[in-house]
């Protein structure tokens, strides 16, 4: 007999918490499970690398808000990959190198 818990055990008493358990529930494995671990760009958005953002996507990616977003095209820093309709898609590329440019400001 078995004393270890597994990941479907810990998912069912997950759905059974309330919306603020989880939410620190979740915190704390954010906060702990990955302390010693640093990620690098590559890491965690390697596989996007040839994709487009809608706007929403651009501005969470960003972490800016749309109005930003829609500023920083205005004045020209950064451009649209692709333009659906009314709809404005930005490559990663592009993303990036603007995040990038952000976090020296």
């Amino acid at each position: 007999m078995s004393n270890s818990i597994t990941a479907e055990d810990i998912y069912a008493q997950v759905k059974k918490m309330s919306s603020k358990e989880r939410i620190k529930f979740f915190s704390l494995i954010a906060i702990n499970a990955f302390k010693e671990t640093e990620y690098d760009h590559e890491q965690v958005f390697g596989h996007l690398r040839n994709e487009t953002f809608s706007a929403d996507e651009a501005a969470e990616y960003l972490e800016i808000s749309i109005p930003t977003l829609r500023r920083y095209v205005q004045a020209g820093k950064l451009k649209p990959s692709a333009i659906i309709g009314r709809s404005q898609l930005f490559s990663s590329s592009d993303l990036k190198l603007l995040k990038q440019q952000l976090g020296k400001e």
